[in-house]
Parts: structure tokens; sequence; C-alpha cells
């Protein structure tokens, strides 16, 4: 039975805002939280972007719900090592509900130490690396590496949870489903793709059909259709960008631009907005029918208490059987 969760947007909404929405979710029936991770906003509309571990460790004292990045990228601007340690750490807080979900990732996050940004073949090629290096330290290994991309030497984690932490791995496309079927617990995007579930479990072997798929999708619940729309196209009229833009765009200020191209018909496309209950749980329905196992959903905008007061009543209720 798919489950639903809540996705904690850390590029809109300021730290103390994101635990208290994880409250909410919580009392609203919601079963896991994902939180992003991101060292600048998509746009400086949304105005935010808080240090995600820090975050994360309000998270573990505020609610009792699993928690997921969704996602990290430990192939340039954190070492691997140093994910590992921040992941273990959340871990141990969070009495083992804490998955590591990681990604090849975007320039947008990773370019502010100067470092080249990769292609997209390299960059997996590094992300399969790191995860190799931080399994081997989540379980508490004292770990000497030295490999294409990472050096590591006689590093060892102290402070690690019972059970190694998993790492779910996001994808866009086929190659990168690939690799999270070879060498990730289960796989993360944000598109209801049935084919890219499909590669993941394939890409698994035998063991597929056991791990989790997770999905997420952003909303704009409000009782005003049109507002909501236009909220939706002022803060996130990215998410009706193609991927390869996602990955390659470098500032904010370059974000939009490339927004300028996004009409609010377009959007409307790819974001429910308004209150009818009904297209909010076919969007979710789209997901467990891909053949999703935990489908998590941001609300876009000031409106959270109305978003989760909506969700508690009218959509979960159709969803969550």
């Amino acid at each position: 039975m798919t489950e639903y969760g809540y996705f904690l947007a850390a590029e809109e909404h300021g730290p103390a805002d994101l635990v208290e929405q994880a409250r909410m979710a919580e009392q609203a029936g919601f079963h896991a939280l994902w939180i992003s991770d991101h060292y600048h906003p998509w746009n400086e509309a949304q105005g935010q972007s808080s240090f995600v571990w820090s975050v994360i460790g309000a998270l573990a004292q505020a609610t009792s719900l699993p928690v997921q990045t969704a996602v990290t990228c430990p192939i340039i601007r954190i070492h691997p090592a140093i994910v590992a340690q921040a992941a273990a750490t959340s871990s141990v807080l969070l009495e083992g509900r804490f998955r590591l979900g990681v990604g090849s990732g975007e320039a947008l996050n990773e370019h502010v130490l100067g470092d080249r940004w990769p292609p997209a073949a390299i960059r997996l090629e590094m992300l399969e690396e790191a995860v190799m290096v931080m399994r081997q330290l989540l379980e508490g290994r004292r770990v000497t590496h030295h490999g294409k991309h990472y050096t590591v030497e006689n590093a060892r984690l102290y402070t690690v949870p019972d059970e190694p932490v998993p790492i779910d791995i996001a994808a866009f496309g086929s190659a990168a489903a690939a690799l999270a079927g070879r060498v990730g617990d289960g796989f993360i995007t944000v598109v209801p793709d049935a084919e890219l579930v499909a590669r993941f479990r394939r890409g698994s072997g035998a063991g597929g059909n056991s791990k989790p798929a997770r999905g997420g999708l952003k909303v704009c619940y409000g009782p005003d259709p049109d507002e909501a729309l236009r909220t939706a196209h002022r803060l996130w009229p990215t998410e009706a960008l193609p991927g390869a833009v996602l990955s390659t765009l470098a500032t904010p200020s370059q974000f939009e631009q490339a927004a300028q191209l996004v009409t609010p018909e377009r959007l409307a496309e790819e974001v429910v907005c308004g209150d009818d209950a009904e297209a909010h749980v076919r969007a979710l329905n789209a997901y467990a029918e891909a053949g999703f196992d935990t489908v998590y959903v941001n609300q876009i905008g000031p409106d959270q208490r109305g978003f989760f007061d909506f969700y508690r009543t009218k959509v979960l209720p159709q969803v969550a059987r």
C-alpha cells in the first residue's frame, strides 16, 4: 500500500517554519518527511536555503516521523566522508528513522567553491564512488580509499546508528535509474514515470521489488484556483523547466531568466492548484499507479495550515487506504 509523506521545501521556508510544518504534517496524518538540501534557492522569490543538517537535528526533537534528504549531493560541495558523518549523526538522533537520499546535483548548489561542473556521465561516476565510500564509513569501518575522484585516509565514524543508514539514489533518466538499481537501497524521483521505476527495479536484479521507490510532487492548495496558480507561478515556475536546465544553470538569476519562458498555463499542466480534492487525489494516484511506495507532497506558498487541514479532511482519506 502506498504511503504519503510531506516534502519540506528548504528553498522557500526558514528553519523554524520547516520544523513547524513537520509537526503539522504528523498531526495531519502524513507518514514521513522529505527535506530538500540546497545552498541556493531556485529564485529570489523563494528566498531561503538553510543548512539541512541543522534542521534535521531539530526535526528529530519535534516529530516521530522518518526523515530523508531529497536530495543531498555528496560529490563536490561536500566530501562524501563528511556527508556520511552527517547522515550517521542524523540517524542516531532520529533513532534509525533516517534515510540518505543522494543525487548527482545541480550547478546551482555545487559550483559555489569554484569547482568545475562535470558532465552528467562523470557526475554519475563520482556518485557511485561516493556511495561506496559512504557505505564503508556508515558501517563503522576504518576507511582508507584512494579512488579516481576521492581520497580518504584512516577515517572512521565513531557515532553510528545500530544499522547502517539506507542510501536511496535520485534519477531523472535511464542511466541514473539503472545506477539506483545497482548500488542504491531505493529510488527517488519527482515524476510519476512507471518506466523509470521499472528500469530501477530491473537494475536491482532479483531483489528489486523489495527496494522502495519514492516520488515527490508540488501542489498549491487554495480556495481561489487562479490565486493559487499565481502563487505557484511566482514561487516555483521552475517546475515546468526541463531537467537538463535544472542541472546546468548556476545562479537564481539565471533560473529567473529561464523561467520567463514559463507561462501560468504551462505551469498549470505540472502543478495542481486550487481546492478540487479530486484533482489532488488524481495527482497522487498517478504516482501510486506508477509503482511508487511512498509519495511526498509539498504545498507551495504561505497557506500551510490550510493545506494540512485540506489534506487531512479531503485528500488523505481518499488515498491512504
